[in-house]
């Protein structure tokens, strides 16, 4: 049996029960309720236990990378064992580093702006990531969360607007393609091409100061995040030049690679699930979107990834709160939120492939007289 939280449970992959879904009518609490259920503290932001994590995650980076300058000394069978383990470390950590960009970004690391879009503006450079650009556009995000017409990325289609060869994708090997490409490609093809973000009327892009996207006063942290990513990638070429290609790949490019599919992989379980609802503007309102998400089990990697995986309820409820009290702040809320909130400890690969096979597109159910309330749908 697949196991929810307090929003029911799910039936086994080939049951032909349906699930039981999130209410999505309007909630009897509201935000102020909720917040006054937290306890004070866990709004507190501190500077000094905030950089306790950045200190804590860039010393294991360090550490990773210390380790590998004796591979060379290990036999070549060896070597060929430590370079995966490596990498799957370091992408673990570094991802861990991403968040707390995030967080940043999210004016949740402390009570300094600046402080925040400094230490963010780094961390997120240094892996690659248009930090003010995304901060924007993610900031969006968490403002029209589950809206078919506004949210900023992961906005499922109708089934009329699938493409053509959707459903040729249908089927295990299909759906082992379409998780690769997502996987490895979807983050930087997002980035540059807006795919599988929301539509614009032309052409979308997060290195473009004058794209859609961004308005007008906010052009010049365009061109800083754009700086920042031009002088990332001038390091990197730099250390091509002193290290090798080679070099720069195996301790830099694939632990980024799988900072990046993780990255993919998070937002999707979070915002992909066959009881969440999507509503179009006849439904929308800002509290219903923000409870269209669900917490999920990683395992050891919830402590790794601060806990962003089994918190994101609370993180769209209260997004400037920052991740070391959001486990307490959860279960403060969890009694009010009652079938509202949504758990899911299925393992995040098998969920993976599952939602991947139900999730496809959505469309307001046959017959009903809520037609501004779409949900997850497999059938072609």
């Amino acid at each position: 049996m697949i196991k929810m939280g307090a929003g029911g449970r799910m039936s086994e992959p080939n049951s032909p029960s349906p699930v039981q879904r999130v209410p999505h009518t309007k909630p009897p609490f509201t935000v102020g309720e909720l917040k006054k259920a937290i306890p004070p503290h866990c709004f507190h932001r501190s500077v000094l236990r905030s950089f306790s994590y950045v200190v804590y995650d860039l010393s294991l980076v360090f550490l990773f990378y210390y380790i590998t300058t004796y591979f060379s000394l290990l036999p070549s069978n060896l070597t060929v064992l430590a370079w995966p383990i490596y990498w799957t470390l370091q992408g673990c950590t570094l991802t861990g580093v991403w968040v707390i960009a995030h967080e940043c970004g999210h004016h949740a690391f402390s009570d300094y702006q600046w402080l925040d879009d400094a230490v963010g503006f780094v961390l997120h450079s240094s892996l690659l990531v248009p930090y003010f650009s995304w901060k924007i556009s993610h900031r969006r995000h968490h403002s029209n969360t589950g809206s078919l017409d506004r949210d900023e990325v992961f906005v499922p289609k109708p089934k009329s607007k699938l493409s053509c060869f959707s459903k040729y994708l249908n089927n295990p090997l299909g759906r082992v393609l379409t998780l690769t490409v997502t996987l490895t490609l979807g983050w930087p093809m997002y980035l540059a091409f807006n795919v599988s973000g929301r539509p614009y009327d032309r052409f979308a892009c997060h290195y473009n100061p004058y794209g859609p996207i961004y308005s007008a006063r906010e052009r010049l942290q365009i061109y800083i995040s754009d700086a920042g990513i031009f002088t990332a990638g001038y390091v990197l070429y730099r250390l091509v030049l002193a290290k090798g290609m080679a070099w720069v790949v195996c301790v830099y490019g694939i632990p980024l690679l799988i900072v990046n599919a993780f990255l993919v992989l998070i937002t999707y379980l979070q915002h992909t699930h066959p009881t969440l609802p999507h509503y179009d503007s006849s439904e929308w309102d800002w509290l219903r979107g923000a409870l269209a998400t669900v917490d999920r089990d990683y395992g050891v990697l919830n402590k790794v990834f601060h806990n962003i995986t089994d918190t994101h309820v609370a993180h769209h409820l209260f997004s400037t709160m920052p991740h070391y009290n959001a486990m307490e702040a959860t279960r403060a809320i969890k009694p009010i939120l009652g079938e509202y909130y949504q758990f899911d400890d299925t393992p995040f690969y098998k969920a993976m492939w599952r939602e991947a096979r139900e999730c496809l597109y959505v469309e307001p159910d046959e017959g009903s007289s809520e037609k501004g309330v779409f949900w997850y749908k497999n059938k072609f």
